[in-house]
């Protein structure tokens, strides 16, 4: 047991005669873990990024309701008076008068 050990920490076992399937056995370890940490460091940058987006769509969804807000405030009859008053239009003081047209309709004879 002592001597196992000694020989694994010494790398005889790289060198002895069935050296040749222990080398394919480390190459194909340390193929797989390079895998693994590509796979990590792939899953990690995308995590990044659904963070970003997030953020963004917060930002783009309180920009969204500013504008709404303002829209809504730009369609009320004080807001137009306002605006309108600057090009010195004014509503007028005379309220609209209905004109009331009456039909003409020409019966048939049976």
């Amino acid at each position: 047991m002592k001597n196992g050990i000694l020989d694994i920490l010494k790398g005889k076992f790289l060198v002895s005669g069935d050296a040749p399937k222990n080398w394919l056995f480390i190459i194909f370890a340390s193929f797989l873990a390079a895998v693994m940490i590509g796979s990590s460091h792939s899953a990690d940058a995308k995590v990044h990024r659904i963070a970003d987006l997030n953020e963004e769509v917060k930002e783009l969804r309180s920009q969204f309701v500013d504008t709404h807000k303002d829209a809504q405030q730009l369609k009320f009859e004080s807001t137009l008076t306002e605006v309108l008053e600057q090009d010195e239009l004014y509503p007028s003081d005379i309220p609209p008068k209905k004109i009331r047209v009456k039909s003409i309709t020409k019966k048939r004879g049976n």
